[in-house]
C-alpha cells in the first residue's frame, strides 16, 4: 500500500482521482450505484471532466457530509479505542480515500450522512450492495482487518453502525469489474450529453368555430380547419429514432386528441343551434374520423417503434454477450462456459428513454462480461492445473467439462485421488498378473520334475527290462548248453547201445545224478582296493549339502538343524540320478 499526501477535494485529489480505481467508484463501476451511472462514470474516466453539482448540492450534501463525518470521528474513536486518521492510499491502479484508519492498518473507518432506512439496516448489521464494494475496496487496498461501517448525523443519538469483514468473493468480483471497465472504457466513445427532451413547438390548429344563424345558415372555418389539420398530420414524423423524435409523435398525439375532441364539441354547439344541418355534420365527421384515425396509428405506431428499439437493445447485448463468450470458447475448446445470467429484458423494465434503456443494457452486460471473464480465468487455471498433473492420464478425466468449475484447490484433490486410485488399481493389477506368471512357472517346474520322474522310472524300467531280457537270454543259452550236452549223451548211450550186454557193470560215465551241476560262468575280478571313503568322494557324497547346493537345493536352518522342503523330494532323487549318470566309471 501506498499512501499520498493528498487533500480531499483539492485539484490534485481530483486528478489523483481521474488516473485511480476509486473505491466509491466501485459501486458504480459494478453497475449498483443509486446515484452514478456506470456509463457517467465511463464518461468521467474517458474525458476527464467531473460531476458538476449545483452551489445547493455542494453546500447541503457534500460539504455537511464532511462536516458530520468530521464530527463523529470522535465517537468513532472512542468506540474502537484508537485514533483515525484520514488518508488517500492505492495498491498498483486501485486507491481508497479512507475517512479513517488506525495507525496500524488493521481498522478502516466509512461515514455516510444519517438517512433512517440506511441506518435501520446497518443497526441490522447489514450493508448494502450499494455501498459494500467501497467497503470491500477499502480492505483490497489498506490490507485492513475490518471496517466500521458508520451512518450518522454527527452526533451519538443517530449513529448506527456494523463491522464489515473482508470476502475473497467480492475481491474477486472487484478486480474482475475493474478488468472489464477497463477494456470498456479503451472502447468507449462518449455520447452526446442526455438532456431532457420537450415537444418541439408546433403551431396550435385554429379554433373551431361555428354558428347558426337565423336562417339556418352555416357560418364556419371548417375548411380552414381542415386544410392545417391535414397539413399538420403531413408534418409528423411517424418513424421516430430517438427519444426527441418519441417526445414529438407523443406531443402530436396529443394535439390531435384536442383537435378530435374540439370538433366533437363543435359539433354538440351547432347541434345545439339547429337540429338538422348535414353538410356541417359530414364535414365534421370527415375532419374528425381523420383527427382520430391518424392519432390511433400515431399511437400505435409510437408503442411498435418503442418495443421494436426496447427489442433491439436487448438482442444488441445478448449479441455482443455471445461474442464475447465465443472468443473465451475458442480459447478453452472443448470446454464450454457455464450460463451467464444476464437478464437483459429485466433490467430495461421500467425505463422510459432510450439512453436509459441503452445504460441499463451495457451495466448488465459489463457484469455478465465480468462473470464470464471470472469463469473463463478459473477454467484456463484449472486445464493448467490438469495438464501439469494429469497429461499422462488424460483418459481418467472424460467428465473434465463437468469437474472444470471446481475450486483449483479441489480440482488438485480430486485429480491426485484419481491417479493415485488408478495407481493402486494397476499395481494389484500387474500384482495379480506377476502372481499368475509365477503359477504357470510353478506348474511347469512341477510338470518338469514330473516329466523328470517319469523320464526316470521308465529309464529305470528299460534297464530292468535290458536285465531281465538278458537273464532270460542267459538262461536259454544256458538251456540249449544243457540240452546239447543231453543230445550229446544220448548219442553216446546209443552209439554204446548194441553192447550193453558186454559192457561192464560200471559204467565209466557217471549218472545224470552223479553229474556234477552246471555253473554260470563267472568274471574272475582281481582283490578290491577302493575304500568306502573313496567310493563316497567319488560319488560325490562327503559332503552331501554341498552337492545339494550345488543341484540348485538350499536348505534352511531351523533351531540346530538345516532342514530342507518334503516337496522337493522327488526334485531331489531326480537330480542325484542325473548326477550319478555323469560320473565316469
Amino acid at each position: 500500500m501506498i499512501t499520498h499526501d493528498l487533500l480531499q477535494g483539492t485539484p490534485e485529489w481530483c486528478q489523483f482521482r481521474l488516473a485511480h480505481d476509486g473505491a466509491s467508484e466501485a459501486a458504480a463501476m459494478l453497475g449498483l450505484s443509486k446515484k452514478v451511472k456506470r456509463t457517467e462514470l465511463l464518461r468521467m474516466k474517458k474525458t476527464g471532466i467531473a460531476r458538476e453539482f449545483t452551489d445547493w448540492v455542494q453546500k447541503n450534501i457534500l460539504d455537511y457530509g464532511h462536516e458530520v463525518e468530521a464530527m463523529a470521528r470522535p465517537i468513532v474513536e472512542e468506540l474502537i479505542g484508537e485514533d483515525l486518521y484520514p488518508v488517500t492510499c492505492s495498491e498498483g491502479r486501485m486507491s481508497a480515500s479512507c475517512d479513517g484508519l488506525t495507525l496500524g492498518d488493521d481498522i478502516a473507518f466509512e461515514h455516510k450522512q444519517f438517512n433512517r432506512e440506511l441506518a435501520a439496516l446497518v443497526s441490522s448489521g447489514i450493508v448494502p450492495d450499494d455501498h459494500m464494494p467501497q467497503c470491500q475496496q477499502i480492505m483490497l487496498v489498506t490490507g485492513a482487518e475490518k471496517v466500521m461501517f458508520v451512518v450518522s448525523d454527527g452526533t451519538r443519538n443517530n449513529l448506527a453502525y456494523c463491522w464489515v469483514q473482508p470476502d475473497q468473493t467480492w475481491f474477486e468480483r472487484i478486480r474482475a469489474g475493474w478488468k472489464q471497465f477497463h477494456v470498456d472504457l479503451e472502447n468507449y466513445v462518449p455520447e452526446e450529453t442526455d438532456v431532457v427532451l420537450t415537444a418541439t413547438p408546433t403551431k396550435d390548429l385554429p379554433a373551431l368555430s361555428i354558428q347558426v344563424d337565423g336562417a339556418i345558415s352555416l357560418v364556419s372555418n371548417l375548411d380552414k380547419f381542415g386544410a392545417l389539420l391535414n397539413a399538420f398530420i403531413e408534418g409528423i414524423n411517424q418513424k421516430p429514432e430517438d427519444d426527441q423524435g418519441f417526445v414529438d409523435a407523443e406531443n402530436a398525439i396529443k394535439v390531435l386528441q384536442k383537435a378530435q375532441d374540439a370538433l366533437e364539441a363543435a359539433e354538440a354547439s351547432a347541434l345545439a343551434q339547429t337540429s338538422s344541418i348535414d353538410e356541417m355534420r359530414r364535414t365534421v365527421k370527415l375532419h374528425a374520423d381523420t383527427a382520430r384515425t391518424t392519432r390511433l396509428m400515431l399511437e400505435k405506431m409510437v408503442k411498435v417503434r418503442k418495443e421494436q428499439i426496447r427489442t433491439d437493445i436487448v438482442m444488441e447485448g445478448k449479441s455482443q454477450l455471445a461474442d464475447h463468450i465465443s472468443a473465451f470458447e475458442k480459447r478453452i475448446h472443448p470446454i464450454r462456459l457455464p450460463l451467464i445470467n444476464a437478464d437483459f429484458a429485466g433490467v430495461i423494465k421500467g425505463k422510459k428513454t432510450i439512453a436509459s434503456l441503452r445504460d441499463a443494457r451495457d451495466t448488465e452486460l459489463a457484469n455478465a462480461k465480468i462473470q464470464a471473464n471470472a469463469f473463463a480465468d478459473k477454467i484456463s487455471a484449472n486445464l493448467e492445473t490438469m495438464r501439469e498433473l494429469a497429461s499422462d492420464y488424460k483418459f481418467l478425466f472424460s467428465d473434465t467439462s463437468a469437474i472444470i468449475m471446481k475450486d483449483n484447490a479441489d480440482l488438485i484433490l480430486l485429480v491426485n485421488a484419481r491417479i493415485a486410485e488408478h495407481k493402486s488399481a494397476e499395481e494389484k493389477r500387474l500384482e495379480a498378473e506377476r502372481e499368475r506368471i509365477r503359477e504357470q512357472e510353478r506348474v511347469r517346474a512341477e510338470a518338469a520334475v514330473k516329466e523328470e520322474q517319469e523320464r526316470i522310472v521308465a529309464e529305470a524300467s528299460r534297464k530292468a527290462q535290458e536285465v531281465e531280457q538278458q537273464r532270460i537270454m542267459a538262461e536259454a543259452a544256458a538251456k540249449a548248453e544243457q540240452d546239447k550236452l543231453t543230445t550229446e549223451k544220448a548219442k553216446i548211450v546209443a552209439e554204446f547201445a548194441p553192447q550193453s550186454q558186454a559192457i561192464p557193470a560200471v559204467w565209466p560215465f557217471p549218472s545224470k545224478n552223479e553229474l556234477p551241476a552246471e555253473t554260470p560262468i563267472e568274471e574272475v575280478k582281481a582283490q578290491p582296493t577302493m575304500k568306502i571313503g573313496e567310493l563316497r568322494g567319488w560319488l560325490g557324497l562327503d559332503d552331501l549339502e554341498a552337492l545339494l547346493s550345488s543341484l540348485g537345493f538350499s536348505s534352511a536352518k531351523i533351531g540346530p538343524s538345516k532342514m530342507y522342503h518334503e516337496s522337493d523330494k522327488a526334485s531331489i532323487r531326480a537330480a542325484l540320478i542325473r548326477h550319478l549318470e555323469k560320473l565316469e566309471a
